[in-house]
């Protein structure tokens, strides 16, 4: 499941039913699809990169999304750390059953995401974080028009309880 501080959507049935079950968490794209990696990614998109036509990449919503970013980036130099350390800190701080894994193509960005770890973050700091990012100002959809139909929202699940 994507798991970050601009896609939370799991938080209100997803987690809590894993939790009861006995679930690990394990959520993909923590640091926002790269958009808490550094200012290069919301400054000056490459056309060819792959988030390039992602909905929450398009021009129109990049750009209503800085905010965000700057928000982000202003509370990471508070903690003395990088926004995309700041976002993988705030997630594997959800609890002890959430194992993210952040996808990366340079060692100096897996040194940077290992870098969280060293991050502690007491329950306001993790709401302070939460509240930068409020969901209703995240422009774009979560996901490419084409991977809705295969959303776990839509998917057909047993109910939970299946004592009938």
């Amino acid at each position: 499941m994507e798991w970050s501080l601009w896609t939370r959507d799991i938080e209100e049935e997803i987690v809590p039913l894993c939790r009861e079950l006995g679930i690990g968490i394990v959520p993909y794209s923590p640091i926002g699809r790269g958009f808490f990696a550094g200012k290069a990614v919301v400054e000056s998109l490459p056309a060819d990169s792959f988030v390039a036509s992602h909905p929450r990449f398009k021009e129109e919503n990049l750009e209503k999304n800085k905010n965000i970013y700057i928000r982000i980036d202003n509370l990471a130099k508070k903690h003395k750390c990088t926004p995309a350390q700041l976002a993988l800190a705030w997630i594997l701080q959800q609890g002890d059953d959430v194992i993210p894994i952040p996808g990366t193509s340079k060692i100096k960005n897996l040194d940077d995401n290992i870098g969280s770890l060293a991050l502690k973050l007491t329950k306001e700091d993790l709401k302070e974080i939460a509240d930068a990012v409020p969901i209703q100002e995240v422009e774009g959809d979560r996901t490419y028009e084409s991977m809705k139909k295969v959303s776990w929202k839509l998917a057909n699940t047993p109910p939970k309880d299946t004592k009938a």
